[in-house]
């Protein structure tokens, strides 16, 4: 069984369209589905039910990944230290976070990156609140951990590296204050604030305007170019916002309440990285955490 065979189906496993899988590991999505099937008749079963709206694992496809995933990243992780190793890979790995509380949070793996690659020193920034992406396109940062999904031409996006709940954040005094938790139809109830940025797909159902699950119409506030602005605003009533959960922990204060949602999507923070300023160590980086994460 070839390398890319094995690439193929773990990508699948995780995407679960042929198209994005297509789209990941750049190739063409009529050379996925050859792939797939000549990986079934080889062992004589399914490993995805396919229909025209979904793709799943069938239960031997499940068994599969869970039997061969952590050995092919074992493998890729050891490659990577190997090729660090004979190409002398040193220097300064430049990590941005659009939150700066996720560097605390996943502080851990990155004490074990350090230990692993004494030779790479990595450096920590913010990423600016308006536009997380921007030090990637400006060259100012080797790797950025953003919320997800990102779709920008030209940036690759590897492991996810923190997943949480979503909350919502509402001034102290709101009538969600009081409930024990809130639902994705309760955004039609307010206004909904945001960041200056774009928000994932899942918040809005594109092209616009954004609406509930039940199709009720959300009203949309302004945009705002700081976090500290962001919350000032939500304290002070003039809206409610959808953030992760830690900032419940990081940016607690007396007039904000964080409601749990019963059934958000959990919010995604991944390894991003421009396409073409993929190097060693941004490899071993994306392998470790990929690996661990595990």
């Amino acid at each position: 069984m070839e390398r890319r065979d094995v690439e193929i189906f773990l990508a699948l496993a995780e995407e679960l369209h042929f198209g994005r899988t297509a789209l990941r590991l750049r190739v063409s999505q009529a050379r996925v589905s050859q792939s797939i099937k000549a990986m079934e008749r080889r062992i004589g079963a399914p490993l995805f039910d396919r229909t025209s709206r979904r793709v799943a694992l069938t239960p031997i496809g499940a068994r599969l990944e869970d039997d061969i995933r952590p050995a092919f990243e074992r493998l890729l992780a050891g490659f990577a230290r190997a090729v660090a190793a004979g190409r002398g890979m040193t220097g300064t790995l430049r990590l941005s976070f659009e939150a700066p509380a996720l560097a605390e949070l996943i502080s851990l793996r990155l004490n074990d990156f350090r230990a692993r690659h004494p030779e790479c020193a990595v450096e920590i920034r913010e990423a600016p609140f308006e536009d997380p992406l921007a030090p990637l396109r400006r060259g100012d940062a080797d790797v950025a951990v953003v919320l997800l999904p990102v779709t920008d031409d030209g940036i690759t996006t590897g492991p996810v590296v923190h997943t949480e709940p979503m909350v919502l954040a509402v001034a102290a005094g709101h009538p969600f204050a009081r409930k024990d938790f809130v639902t994705l139809e309760d955004l039609g109830r307010d206004t909904v604030l945001r960041a200056a940025h774009p928000p994932p797909d899942y918040w809005r159902e594109p092209p616009e305007p954004w609406t509930t699950p039940s199709g009720k119409p959300i009203t949309r506030g302004r945009a705002f170019g700081t976090f500290q602005e962001l919350l000032l605003v939500i304290g002070a009533g003039e809206g409610i916002c959808p953030l992760a959960g830690h900032a419940e922990q990081y940016f607690a204060r007396p007039g904000i309440v964080f409601v749990p949602f019963r059934d958000a999507p959990d919010a995604q923070w991944g390894l991003t990285w421009r396409t073409a300023g993929e190097t060693s160590m941004v490899r071993a980086f994306s392998s470790e955490m990929r690996q661990q994460r595990r």
